[in-house]
């Protein structure tokens, strides 16, 4: 009994005095109850975003960049290790049977017939391919995705002899070709710490002018030109109500870059109108825009140039169909003037820049003592740095947006800015997936969009042209091939992927959500049936922070991740 009375007592001590001999029960009145998590707050897109910066690359499809992604070989170039956990997009990951038994295996291709295939990152220069309108679709091969090498490889035998790369590269079935994190390892690292999107696609098909104007307008129709028409004739398409349609890269007329004999210009309706009408500020900032500047090797005027590191030859800083803002009237500067003195970059300037500058412009606005910079910004790097293959490639393009993007991340607007990187059009890459939603019925379209030469389930043309009385306009017809685009932002959903069907005019219907109350251009641009980008974002603060807070700051040369990891 004493036992027991005494295992009882002590038991009831150590209930008391816990395992240090202190009482742990609170003196009535003083209880503090545990700690809660703070809960995430809704805010509006517009609370949140007040910079927008578009950086528009040349040339990818989504699998030439991400067709690997997220499992990289680590044979070459810098080393890539996903995140545990890291999604997988459309691609030949969640697809392998693409590696192994693709459809352009298709004897009709000839001696380039292959399935997609790695190319290293001593690879990073190949040629260009072909990416002209008919033949984009006619590589889509109505639905099909099967005539890649027939229709749009081009081979390049310099590529084979000088890296060792594949046989296959110097056929028609370069094409086919993609690389991996090893190469574009900082694309790969900006899918890690933000969000990329697996279906978007180009508004149409085309290369780079029809991919330009997408981005100002929403469209390609409303081409008007002084020049005789057998100049422009291939690349035009009459629309079916009096009027033209672009499919091809002529330059804007006026531009004192330009070429004198094959130009054109615009008419309707730009986002830089809307912006115009709303008072924000913006601008289109491309490399070697400022004429008055001297490159280190002498080059000046139109003519400056520069040689790439990682492609041989020079390229012209400045490429005039590159400009979309110069096709038209409202918003060009075809002498290239300068700012006005005392008007802040992105602010109205019609006697000066109006709207169109350097890219040595708005990087030397956001270094400034007082740093500024503009609620919408359009970069467009200097000719051997935009990605375009033929003259640049991935590895310059990096040193480009990696310099670009730690420049805004360091700055004090990053806390609410968003980042898009997209891209004019495909370059002729192969890419798996396809998403035709306008139609068009004209006889260059008789590969996939015309729905009565074709037999296809393409739609008709559905929406009018910037003079058409409301009536469809031929020659628009889209999606074109998917393309990469990637959103970096405080407020960007981290390592993920969002598979909302989005295109170029997405774009501009972003910049309208955020500042302009969600108006649309109108006359018939495809801002009004775009895709949303608002779901590859999470629009709440905790405690006043953003859900995507760290800085993740890359090296410009290797892609790798410095800080913010």
């Amino acid at each position: 009994m004493f036992r027991k009375c005494c295992a009882v007592a002590s038991l009831y001590a150590l209930v008391l005095t816990g395992c240090g001999g202190t009482s742990n029960l609170s003196t009535p009145g003083t209880y503090t109850p545990p700690a809660t998590t703070p809960t995430p707050v809704a805010i509006s897109a517009s609370a949140a975003i007040k910079h927008i910066v578009v950086i528009y690359g040349e040339n990818v499809s989504f699998d030439h960049y991400f067709g690997a992604y997220p499992n990289a070989a680590n044979v070459d170039g810098t080393t890539f290790t996903a995140a545990s956990g890291t999604p997988t997009p459309a691609n030949y990951v969640s697809t392998p049977a693409l590696l192994t038994s693709n459809p352009n295996l298709n004897a009709a291709n000839g001696v380039g017939a292959t399935n997609p295939f790695r190319l290293g990152h001593g690879q990073a220069a190949t040629g260009d391919q072909d990416h002209n309108y008919n033949p984009e679709q006619l590589a889509f091969d109505n639905g099909k995705m099967d005539l890649f090498p027939m229709s749009v490889g081009t081979a390049d035998g310099s590529l084979t002899a000088s890296t060792g790369a594949p046989a296959i590269t110097n056929t028609t079935g370069l094409t086919m070709g993609y690389y991996d994190g090893n190469t574009v390892t900082a694309m790969w690292n900006y899918a890690q710490h933000y969000a990329i999107n697996d279906h978007s696609f180009g508004s149409a098909f085309g290369p780079s002018t029809p991919g330009a104007l997408e981005l100002a307008a929403g469209q390609t129709n409303g081409v008007t030109y002084t020049v005789p028409y057998a100049n422009i004739a291939s690349g035009v398409i009459p629309d079916g109500q009096g009027g033209y349609t672009d499919i091809n890269d002529e330059d804007p007329a006026g531009d004192v870059c330009s070429s004198p004999t094959a130009n054109f210009s615009m008419t309707g309706k730009n986002i830089g109108d809307l912006m115009n009408t709303a008072g924000i500020t913006w601008g289109f900032f491309e490399g070697g825009f400022n004429l008055s500047t001297t490159n280190s090797n002498g080059t000046t005027g139109c003519a400056r140039s520069t040689v790439a590191t990682y492609y041989p030859g020079t390229k012209a800083d400045y490429i005039p169909h590159h400009q979309p803002f110069q096709y038209y009237a409202s918003t060009a500067n075809p002498n290239h003037n300068r700012p006005t003195p005392g008007v802040a970059i992105g602010a109205a300037d019609t006697a000066g820049a109006n709207h169109e500058y350097d890219t040595a412009d708005f990087n030397a606005a956001l270094t400034a003592s007082t740093p500024t910079m503009p609620q919408v910004a359009f970069l467009k790097a200097p000719g051997y740095q935009d990605a375009h293959a033929g003259y640049s490639d991935p590895l310059d393009e990096q040193t480009f947006v990696v310099n670009e993007i730690n420049l805004i991340e360091s700055s004090p607007f990053w806390q609410n800015t968003a980042i898009i990187i997209a891209y004019d059009d495909s370059d002729g890459w192969y890419d798996h997936l396809t998403d035709i939603t306008n139609g068009s019925q004209s006889s260059s379209d008789a590969a996939v969009c015309n729905n009565t030469l074709t037999g296809s389930t393409a739609p008709a043309a559905g929406l009018p042209g910037p003079g058409s009385n409301g009536a469809p306009v031929q020659g628009r017809c889209g999606k074109g091939p998917r393309l990469p685009l990637i959103v970096i932002s405080p407020y960007a959903k981290k390592n993920y992927i969002d598979s909302t069907p989005t295109e170029q005019a997405s774009i501009p219907r972003f910049i309208e959500d955020i500042f302009l109350g969600s108006q649309r251009m109108g006359t018939g641009s495809f801002d009004a049936t775009a895709g949303t980008l608002m779901n590859m974002f999470n629009f709440t603060t905790t405690a006043g922070v953003a859900p995507n807070p760290n800085v993740v700051l890359l090296n410009a040369t290797t892609g790798a991740v410095t800080s913010g990891n």
